[in-house]
């Protein structure tokens, strides 16, 4: 490739080589696949529709935690569409714009799940800690400002990501991780990234410093209020509803953390390296629904309700 036109690869099609799945496994994997994303679909749209149809569920915590459906779907939809497709087509190839789009995608989720996880840290701190203040504080204004400002910030973070990507020039075209992201997207390319890995891991920093910082602060003055309480019953169900806040937002953490970290890291077992990106996409999007949604009495009473009065009796 001494000639200058083979230096820089500005095709559309990149190569995979992702799955390689033999062809006993091929039916196995897209059934799994398959699977996944309609119980994810399902769990996700149960809670939308529950939270947008019961005029009840219309308040400050459940308005914000509509957000959080809606974003799994986001990143879910990004990651599986594209896989199944790929699984069910055996292609060894992938339009650069597509990868381009799913990569965007992927990334609002992650910034999103990030975002508004801290926004219902918020709500509940209010709550528990000021509940003399929440009528004032959590009006539907605000609570439209919080979920404007939680999108817009994601969508203004990860626009600039994505512009710093698009102005290089790439000569690889082989993609290996299991789906797109800024990292393997920044490995196609043949230029001097400094910039975007400057960008990258300071919005990673700040944002993990600023969220970790709220969430430490918020869940303290959560804890020592509950202690503070002399009724047990509001101290046991502020407890459930942190820990359970809590355990997705450290679920989250590790796995999102540990993919950012591996590919700073070159000796990680690929497998590895692999089977932790797919789960960050995968775990919270199941589990979210389930969490929420199960563990919130308003919310299991409706779609219980839901499933008797609509699904059993027609």
């Amino acid at each position: 490739s001494s000639s200058m036109e083979n230096q820089y690869n500005t095709s559309s099609v990149l190569m995979l080589n992702r799955f390689n799945l033999s062809s006993e496994t091929v039916f196995p994997a897209f059934i799994f696949a398959t699977l996944s994303y309609m119980i994810i679909l399902f769990c996700n749209l149960i809670l939308i529709l529950t939270i947008v149809l019961n005029k009840s569920l219309h308040q400050p915590m459940y308005l914000i935690l509509l957000n959080l459906p809606i974003n799994d779907l986001i990143g879910s939809s990004a990651f599986f569409l594209q896989t199944i497709g790929e699984i069910l087509t055996n292609r060894k190839t992938m339009q650069y714009s597509a990868c381009f789009a799913q990569a965007f995608f992927i990334h609002i989720y992650g910034a999103g799940a990030v975002f508004i996880l801290s926004a219902m840290a918020y709500d509940r701190y209010i709550a528990i800690c000021c509940p003399l203040k929440y009528n004032t504080v959590m009006t539907y204004a605000n609570i439209m400002r919080i979920i404007t400002i939680v999108w817009m910030s994601c969508l203004v973070l990860i626009t600039v990501l994505f512009f710093l990507l698009s102005r290089l020039p790439r000569c690889r075209s082989e993609l290996t991780h299991p789906y797109c992201d800024n990292p393997s997207l920044l490995a196609l390319v043949c230029a001097n990234t400094t910039i975007n890995n400057i960008y990258g891991l300071l919005i990673v920093a700040l944002s993990q410093v600023i969220i970790n910082g709220m969430m430490l602060y918020t869940y303290l003055q959560i804890l020592v209020e509950c202690f503070r309480s002399k009724r047990a019953d509001t101290k046991a169900k502020a407890l459930q509803t942190c820990a359970t806040h809590l355990t997705v937002f450290l679920l989250l953490e590790c796995l999102g953390l540990f993919t950012i970290i591996s590919y700073r890291i070159k000796n990680v077992s690929p497998h590895l390296r692999w089977f932790m990106g797919v789960s960050t996409l995968v775990v919270p999007p199941t589990l979210n629904p389930i969490i929420y949604g199960l563990k919130t009495k308003e919310i299991k009473v409706k779609v219980v309700h839901f499933f008797r009065n609509k699904i059993f009796r027609s």
